[in-house]
């Protein structure tokens, strides 16, 4: 796809990628979270996050964690876009409010021309919808994130339209003809990983990929994504932890 431009809010991000690329039945589109911001007006500065006693708290906990100066107005932005903390030392831990887990309620501060921060979509399901009715195909908007237990970054979905969450592989068989019990596949995070690799990070990243050839198959579908927190045991795990460094 040729290159997106710098996007601005009330941009038609839809229309801009419709002249780049000729899209086809069975495509997914896959498309950075931080165009998506920026076409929704979530660029947001620093003075709009006056510091509450609670995010000077936080800030002067990290700084005494990391060594380095902490700005509260970050804090309380982070605690202004999320829903709770998992985690407020050596790093802020949050579940955005839209079921999203991630470091700094997913907050970008680099490629944010004109403005001292980046916020995720408000409700990136309704973004994916938005978009994937304007253009006709499904539609998945990406974020970076880290995972538990490895390092490094990858590709994830924080929204999706136009295609199930998951593909459900229980009650089909392998290929001895055992039956799959426990087989649910995340597609929206394997397409969003998948096109990660194509988009690049930092200043040479290309926001919007095209996902071709690729189908969901005849199985079941689930929209199932962001754990309940009734049944995720490491959240609830966090919930009782403390960092003592």
């Amino acid at each position: 796809m040729e290159e997106l431009p710098e996007i601005s809010e009330s941009d038609d991000l839809a229309g801009l990628v419709e002249e780049r690329v000729d899209l086809e039945d069975g495509d997914v589109l896959c498309v950075a979270s931080t165009v998506v911001s920026k076409a929704e007006g979530r660029k947001a500065d620093l003075s709009a996050f006056p510091a509450s006693e609670r995010a000077e708290a936080i800030a002067d906990r990290l700084e005494s964690v990391t060594g380095d100066r902490k700005d509260p107005r970050f804090a309380q932005a982070v605690l202004e876009e999320s829903e709770a903390l998992l985690t407020e030392a050596p790093f802020l831990l949050a579940v955005t409010r839209f079921g999203h887990i991630t470091v700094n309620a997913g907050i970008d501060r680099s490629n944010v021309p004109g403005a001292d921060l980046l916020l995720l979509p408000e409700a990136p399901s309704d973004s994916a919808e938005r978009l994937s009715e304007a253009l006709s195909v499904p539609v998945i908007v990406t974020d970076t994130s880290g995972r538990p237990f490895r390092y490094g970054q990858r590709g994830v979905a924080v929204g999706w339209a136009g295609l199930s969450a998951a593909r459900d592989w229980r009650g089909e068989s392998d290929r001895d003809g055992r039956e799959l019990g426990v087989t649910v596949q995340a597609v929206v995070d394997e397409l969003a990983a998948t096109a990660n690799l194509v988009a690049g990070e930092g200043g040479g990243g290309t926001p919007a990929v095209v996902v071709r050839g690729w189908s969901f198959g005849d199985h079941a579908g689930s929209d199932d994504l962001f754990r309940r927190e009734e049944d995720d045991i490491v959240r609830e795990a966090l919930q009782e932890w403390a960092f003592d460094g």
